[in-house]
C-alpha cells in the first residue's frame, strides 16, 4: 500500500514537473509564460496603486514615491508587452482579482493610515515577492530573453524596494 501510494505520488510530482517545462501552444515553456504573465500583474497593480496614491495621499514622500512607481512600472510593462508580442504571448492588461481586491481596501484609508499601507503593502511586501519572482526567473527562465529581461529589470526592482524601507521608516508607527 505504501510503495503505491509513494509511487502516485512521484508520478504526480513527475507530472507536474514535466507540464511546467513543457512548451505551450506557442512554444514557449509554461513557466517562462507564467512568469510573463504574473509580472503584467504585478507591474499593473503596481501603476494602479500608484495612482491611488498620488490622488488620496498628502504626504509629498508618499507622492512623490508614488509618482516614480508609476514612471518605472509603466516603463517596465512596455518593455515586457513587447517582449511577449515578440513571442507572441497576449499578456493581461489589469491587475488581477486578488490585486484589485487589496487596491479596494487600501483606497478605504485615509491619511497616514493609508500611506503607511501604500508603503508597506504596494512598497515593500509587493517588491519583496515581485524580487524572488524575478531571481528565479533571471536564474532558471528557459527563454534567453525571458531571463535576460528578468536579470535586466531586477536592479531597478531592488531600488524600489530599498525605497519602499525608506519611506515607510519615514512615516513612522
Amino acid at each position: 500500500m505504501m510503495k503505491r501510494l509513494m509511487s502516485t505520488a512521484l508520478l504526480g510530482c513527475s507530472l507536474a514537473l514535466f507540464t511546467s517545462l513543457a512548451p505551450a501552444a506557442d512554444g514557449m515553456v509554461r513557466s517562462d509564460r507564467n512568469f510573463m504573465e504574473q509580472a503584467a500583474q504585478n507591474g499593473h497593480a503596481e501603476v494602479e496603486a500608484a495612482k491611488l496614491a498620488q490622488s488620496k495621499s498628502a504626504n509629498e514622500k508618499v507622492k512623490a514615491f508614488a509618482a516614480q512607481m508609476q514612471q518605472d512600472h509603466t516603463k517596465t510593462n512596455e518593455e515586457l508587452t513587447a517582449l511577449a508580442a515578440s513571442k507572441n504571448i497576449q499578456l493581461p492588461t489589469e491587475p488581477s482579482a486578488v490585486q484589485k481586491s487589496k487596491a479596494k481596501a487600501m483606497s478605504a484609508l485615509d491619511g497616514e493610515r493609508f500611506d503607511r499601507q501604500y508603503a508597506d503593502e504596494m512598497g515593500i511586501k509587493a517588491h519583496e515577492d515581485t524580487i524572488k519572482m524575478f531571481q528565479k526567473a533571471a536564474l532558471g527562465a528557459k527563454d534567453p530573453d525571458v531571463k535576460a529581461f528578468a536579470a535586466k529589470t531586477l536592479p531597478a526592482l531592488e531600488g524600489h524596494l530599498k525605497m519602499s524601507r525608506d519611506l515607510r521608516a519615514s512615516l513612522g508607527k
